[in-house]
């Protein structure tokens, strides 16, 4: 089965004919997503912002990632279960949109960047806690995480215009 005859597979179920058709649906099920990503960019950029050594730098990134990232891990999983009934409402569409394709591409960047943050830089977390200026490697990791995510909302945002 190829990918378009997946994605039109998807887009004629019940729920994704339901959600097309419906007058409040879409617009509900947008707003979950909106303010799930909201709570995703809001908290991790909070992490960001200390690995950058920009704020909280009294604060342990241990603790400032303890008390955010449940926070952010409930946003994500909102964020992508409304995306994903959003992408299946219109999933032909979405699939060939540049500004989607590209977001998507964003978000598998923002997680390989946290996948080697994690595995690499924050395995000897221990060591560099409390610095006021987190090593290069962390700097980087916040910086391009930032990027990511603010890139990331700018293309949900510019999908709205191009579908």
């Amino acid at each position: 089965m190829s990918s378009a005859e997946v994605f039109s597979w998807l887009e004629n179920l019940g729920y994704s004919h339901a959600i097309r058709t419906s007058t409040w649906l879409f617009p509900t099920i947008e707003t979950a997503h909106v303010l799930a990503l909201a709570l995703v960019v809001g908290s991790i950029s909070m992490l960001d912002l200390r690995l950058l050594g920009i704020a909280s730098r009294e604060r342990a990134v241990t603790q400032i990632a303890a008390e955010i990232l449940p926070w952010t891990w409930t946003g994500f999983a909102t964020a992508a279960l409304s995306g994903f009934l959003l992408f299946s409402s219109a999933a032909v569409k979405y699939s060939a949109d540049i500004p989607f394709r590209l977001k998507m591409l964003l978000l598998v960047l923002a997680a390989a960047n946290m996948a080697v943050f994690h595995s690499v830089t924050y395995r000897a977390v221990g060591q560099w806690d409390r610095a006021m200026m987190p090593p290069a490697g962390a700097r980087l990791a916040g910086g391009l995480s930032l990027i990511f995510w603010l890139a990331i909302v700018f293309c949900g945002r510019w999908v709205g215009f191009t579908t």
